[in-house]
């Protein structure tokens, strides 16, 4: 896929850390850089610049800061998502619960997924990636199988940002290009005729 392809898609990551010196924050920069290096558009996207409310379920929006506004923009926008979040007591964070819950089909329906986990302990952020990927499809995303568990992400970097690991940084940068490429082939004139085809074929009789 060519940088200079008329069909470029937008790959954007979401971070679910709010440390200043978030090791999601970092693993994800690298995978966008994977995004880039198959050709999308990238934004990272830092809930810590994102003024946002609780989510209450109110019906009535209207006291809602500008910035959920935003992010559902931000996110609506992009083709593929990358989602990125610390695992706290075997889940993923509440700041990328709540920004999720203020969020809909809208932005999610039919856009490829990455998952990312970083875990500071040994057993990595398996269960923290097992509950996204549920959440990928209750939205009617399409959550890529492959995704990246880093555990003792605290001393995985060095200090210039870069993985220690060589290959765990291949993997990470890997995950961006997988969802610039299926977020690619997805959005292009053969698969959207497909899919139209798809959602107007006959209900299946022996799901009733």
């Amino acid at each position: 896929m060519s940088k200079n392809d008329e069909n470029k898609v937008r790959v954007i990551a979401v971070c679910g850390s709010l440390r200043p010196n978030s090791t999601t924050r970092k693993a994800l920069e690298i995978a966008l850089k994977g995004a880039e290096e198959s050709g999308a558009e990238t934004q990272l996207i830092d809930l810590r610049e994102y003024e946002l409310i609780f989510c209450d379920g109110k019906e009535d929006e209207s006291g809602y800061p500008p910035d959920v506004a935003r992010l559902r923009n931000d996110v609506r926008s992009a083709h593929g998502i990358i989602i990125g979040t610390p695992e706290y007591h075997s889940s993923f964070s509440g700041v990328l619960k709540n920004a999720l819950d203020l969020m809909s089909f809208k932005e999610f329906e039919g856009k490829m997924i990455g998952l990312l986990g970083t875990s500071g302990g040994s057993l990595g952020a398996i269960n923290a990636l097992n509950g996204l990927r549920t959440v990928g499809r209750s939205l009617h995303a399409w959550v890529i199988p492959d995704q990246i568990s880093i555990s003792a992400a605290w001393k995985a970097f060095n200090a210039d940002g870069t993985f220690k690991d060589a290959g765990l940084e291949n993997r990470v940068r890997d995950l961006g290009h997988q969802v610039a490429r299926f977020s690619f082939l997805h959005s292009s004139e053969k698969s959207l005729e497909f899919l139209k085809a798809w959602e107007a074929a006959p209900v299946n009789p022996g799901a009733e």
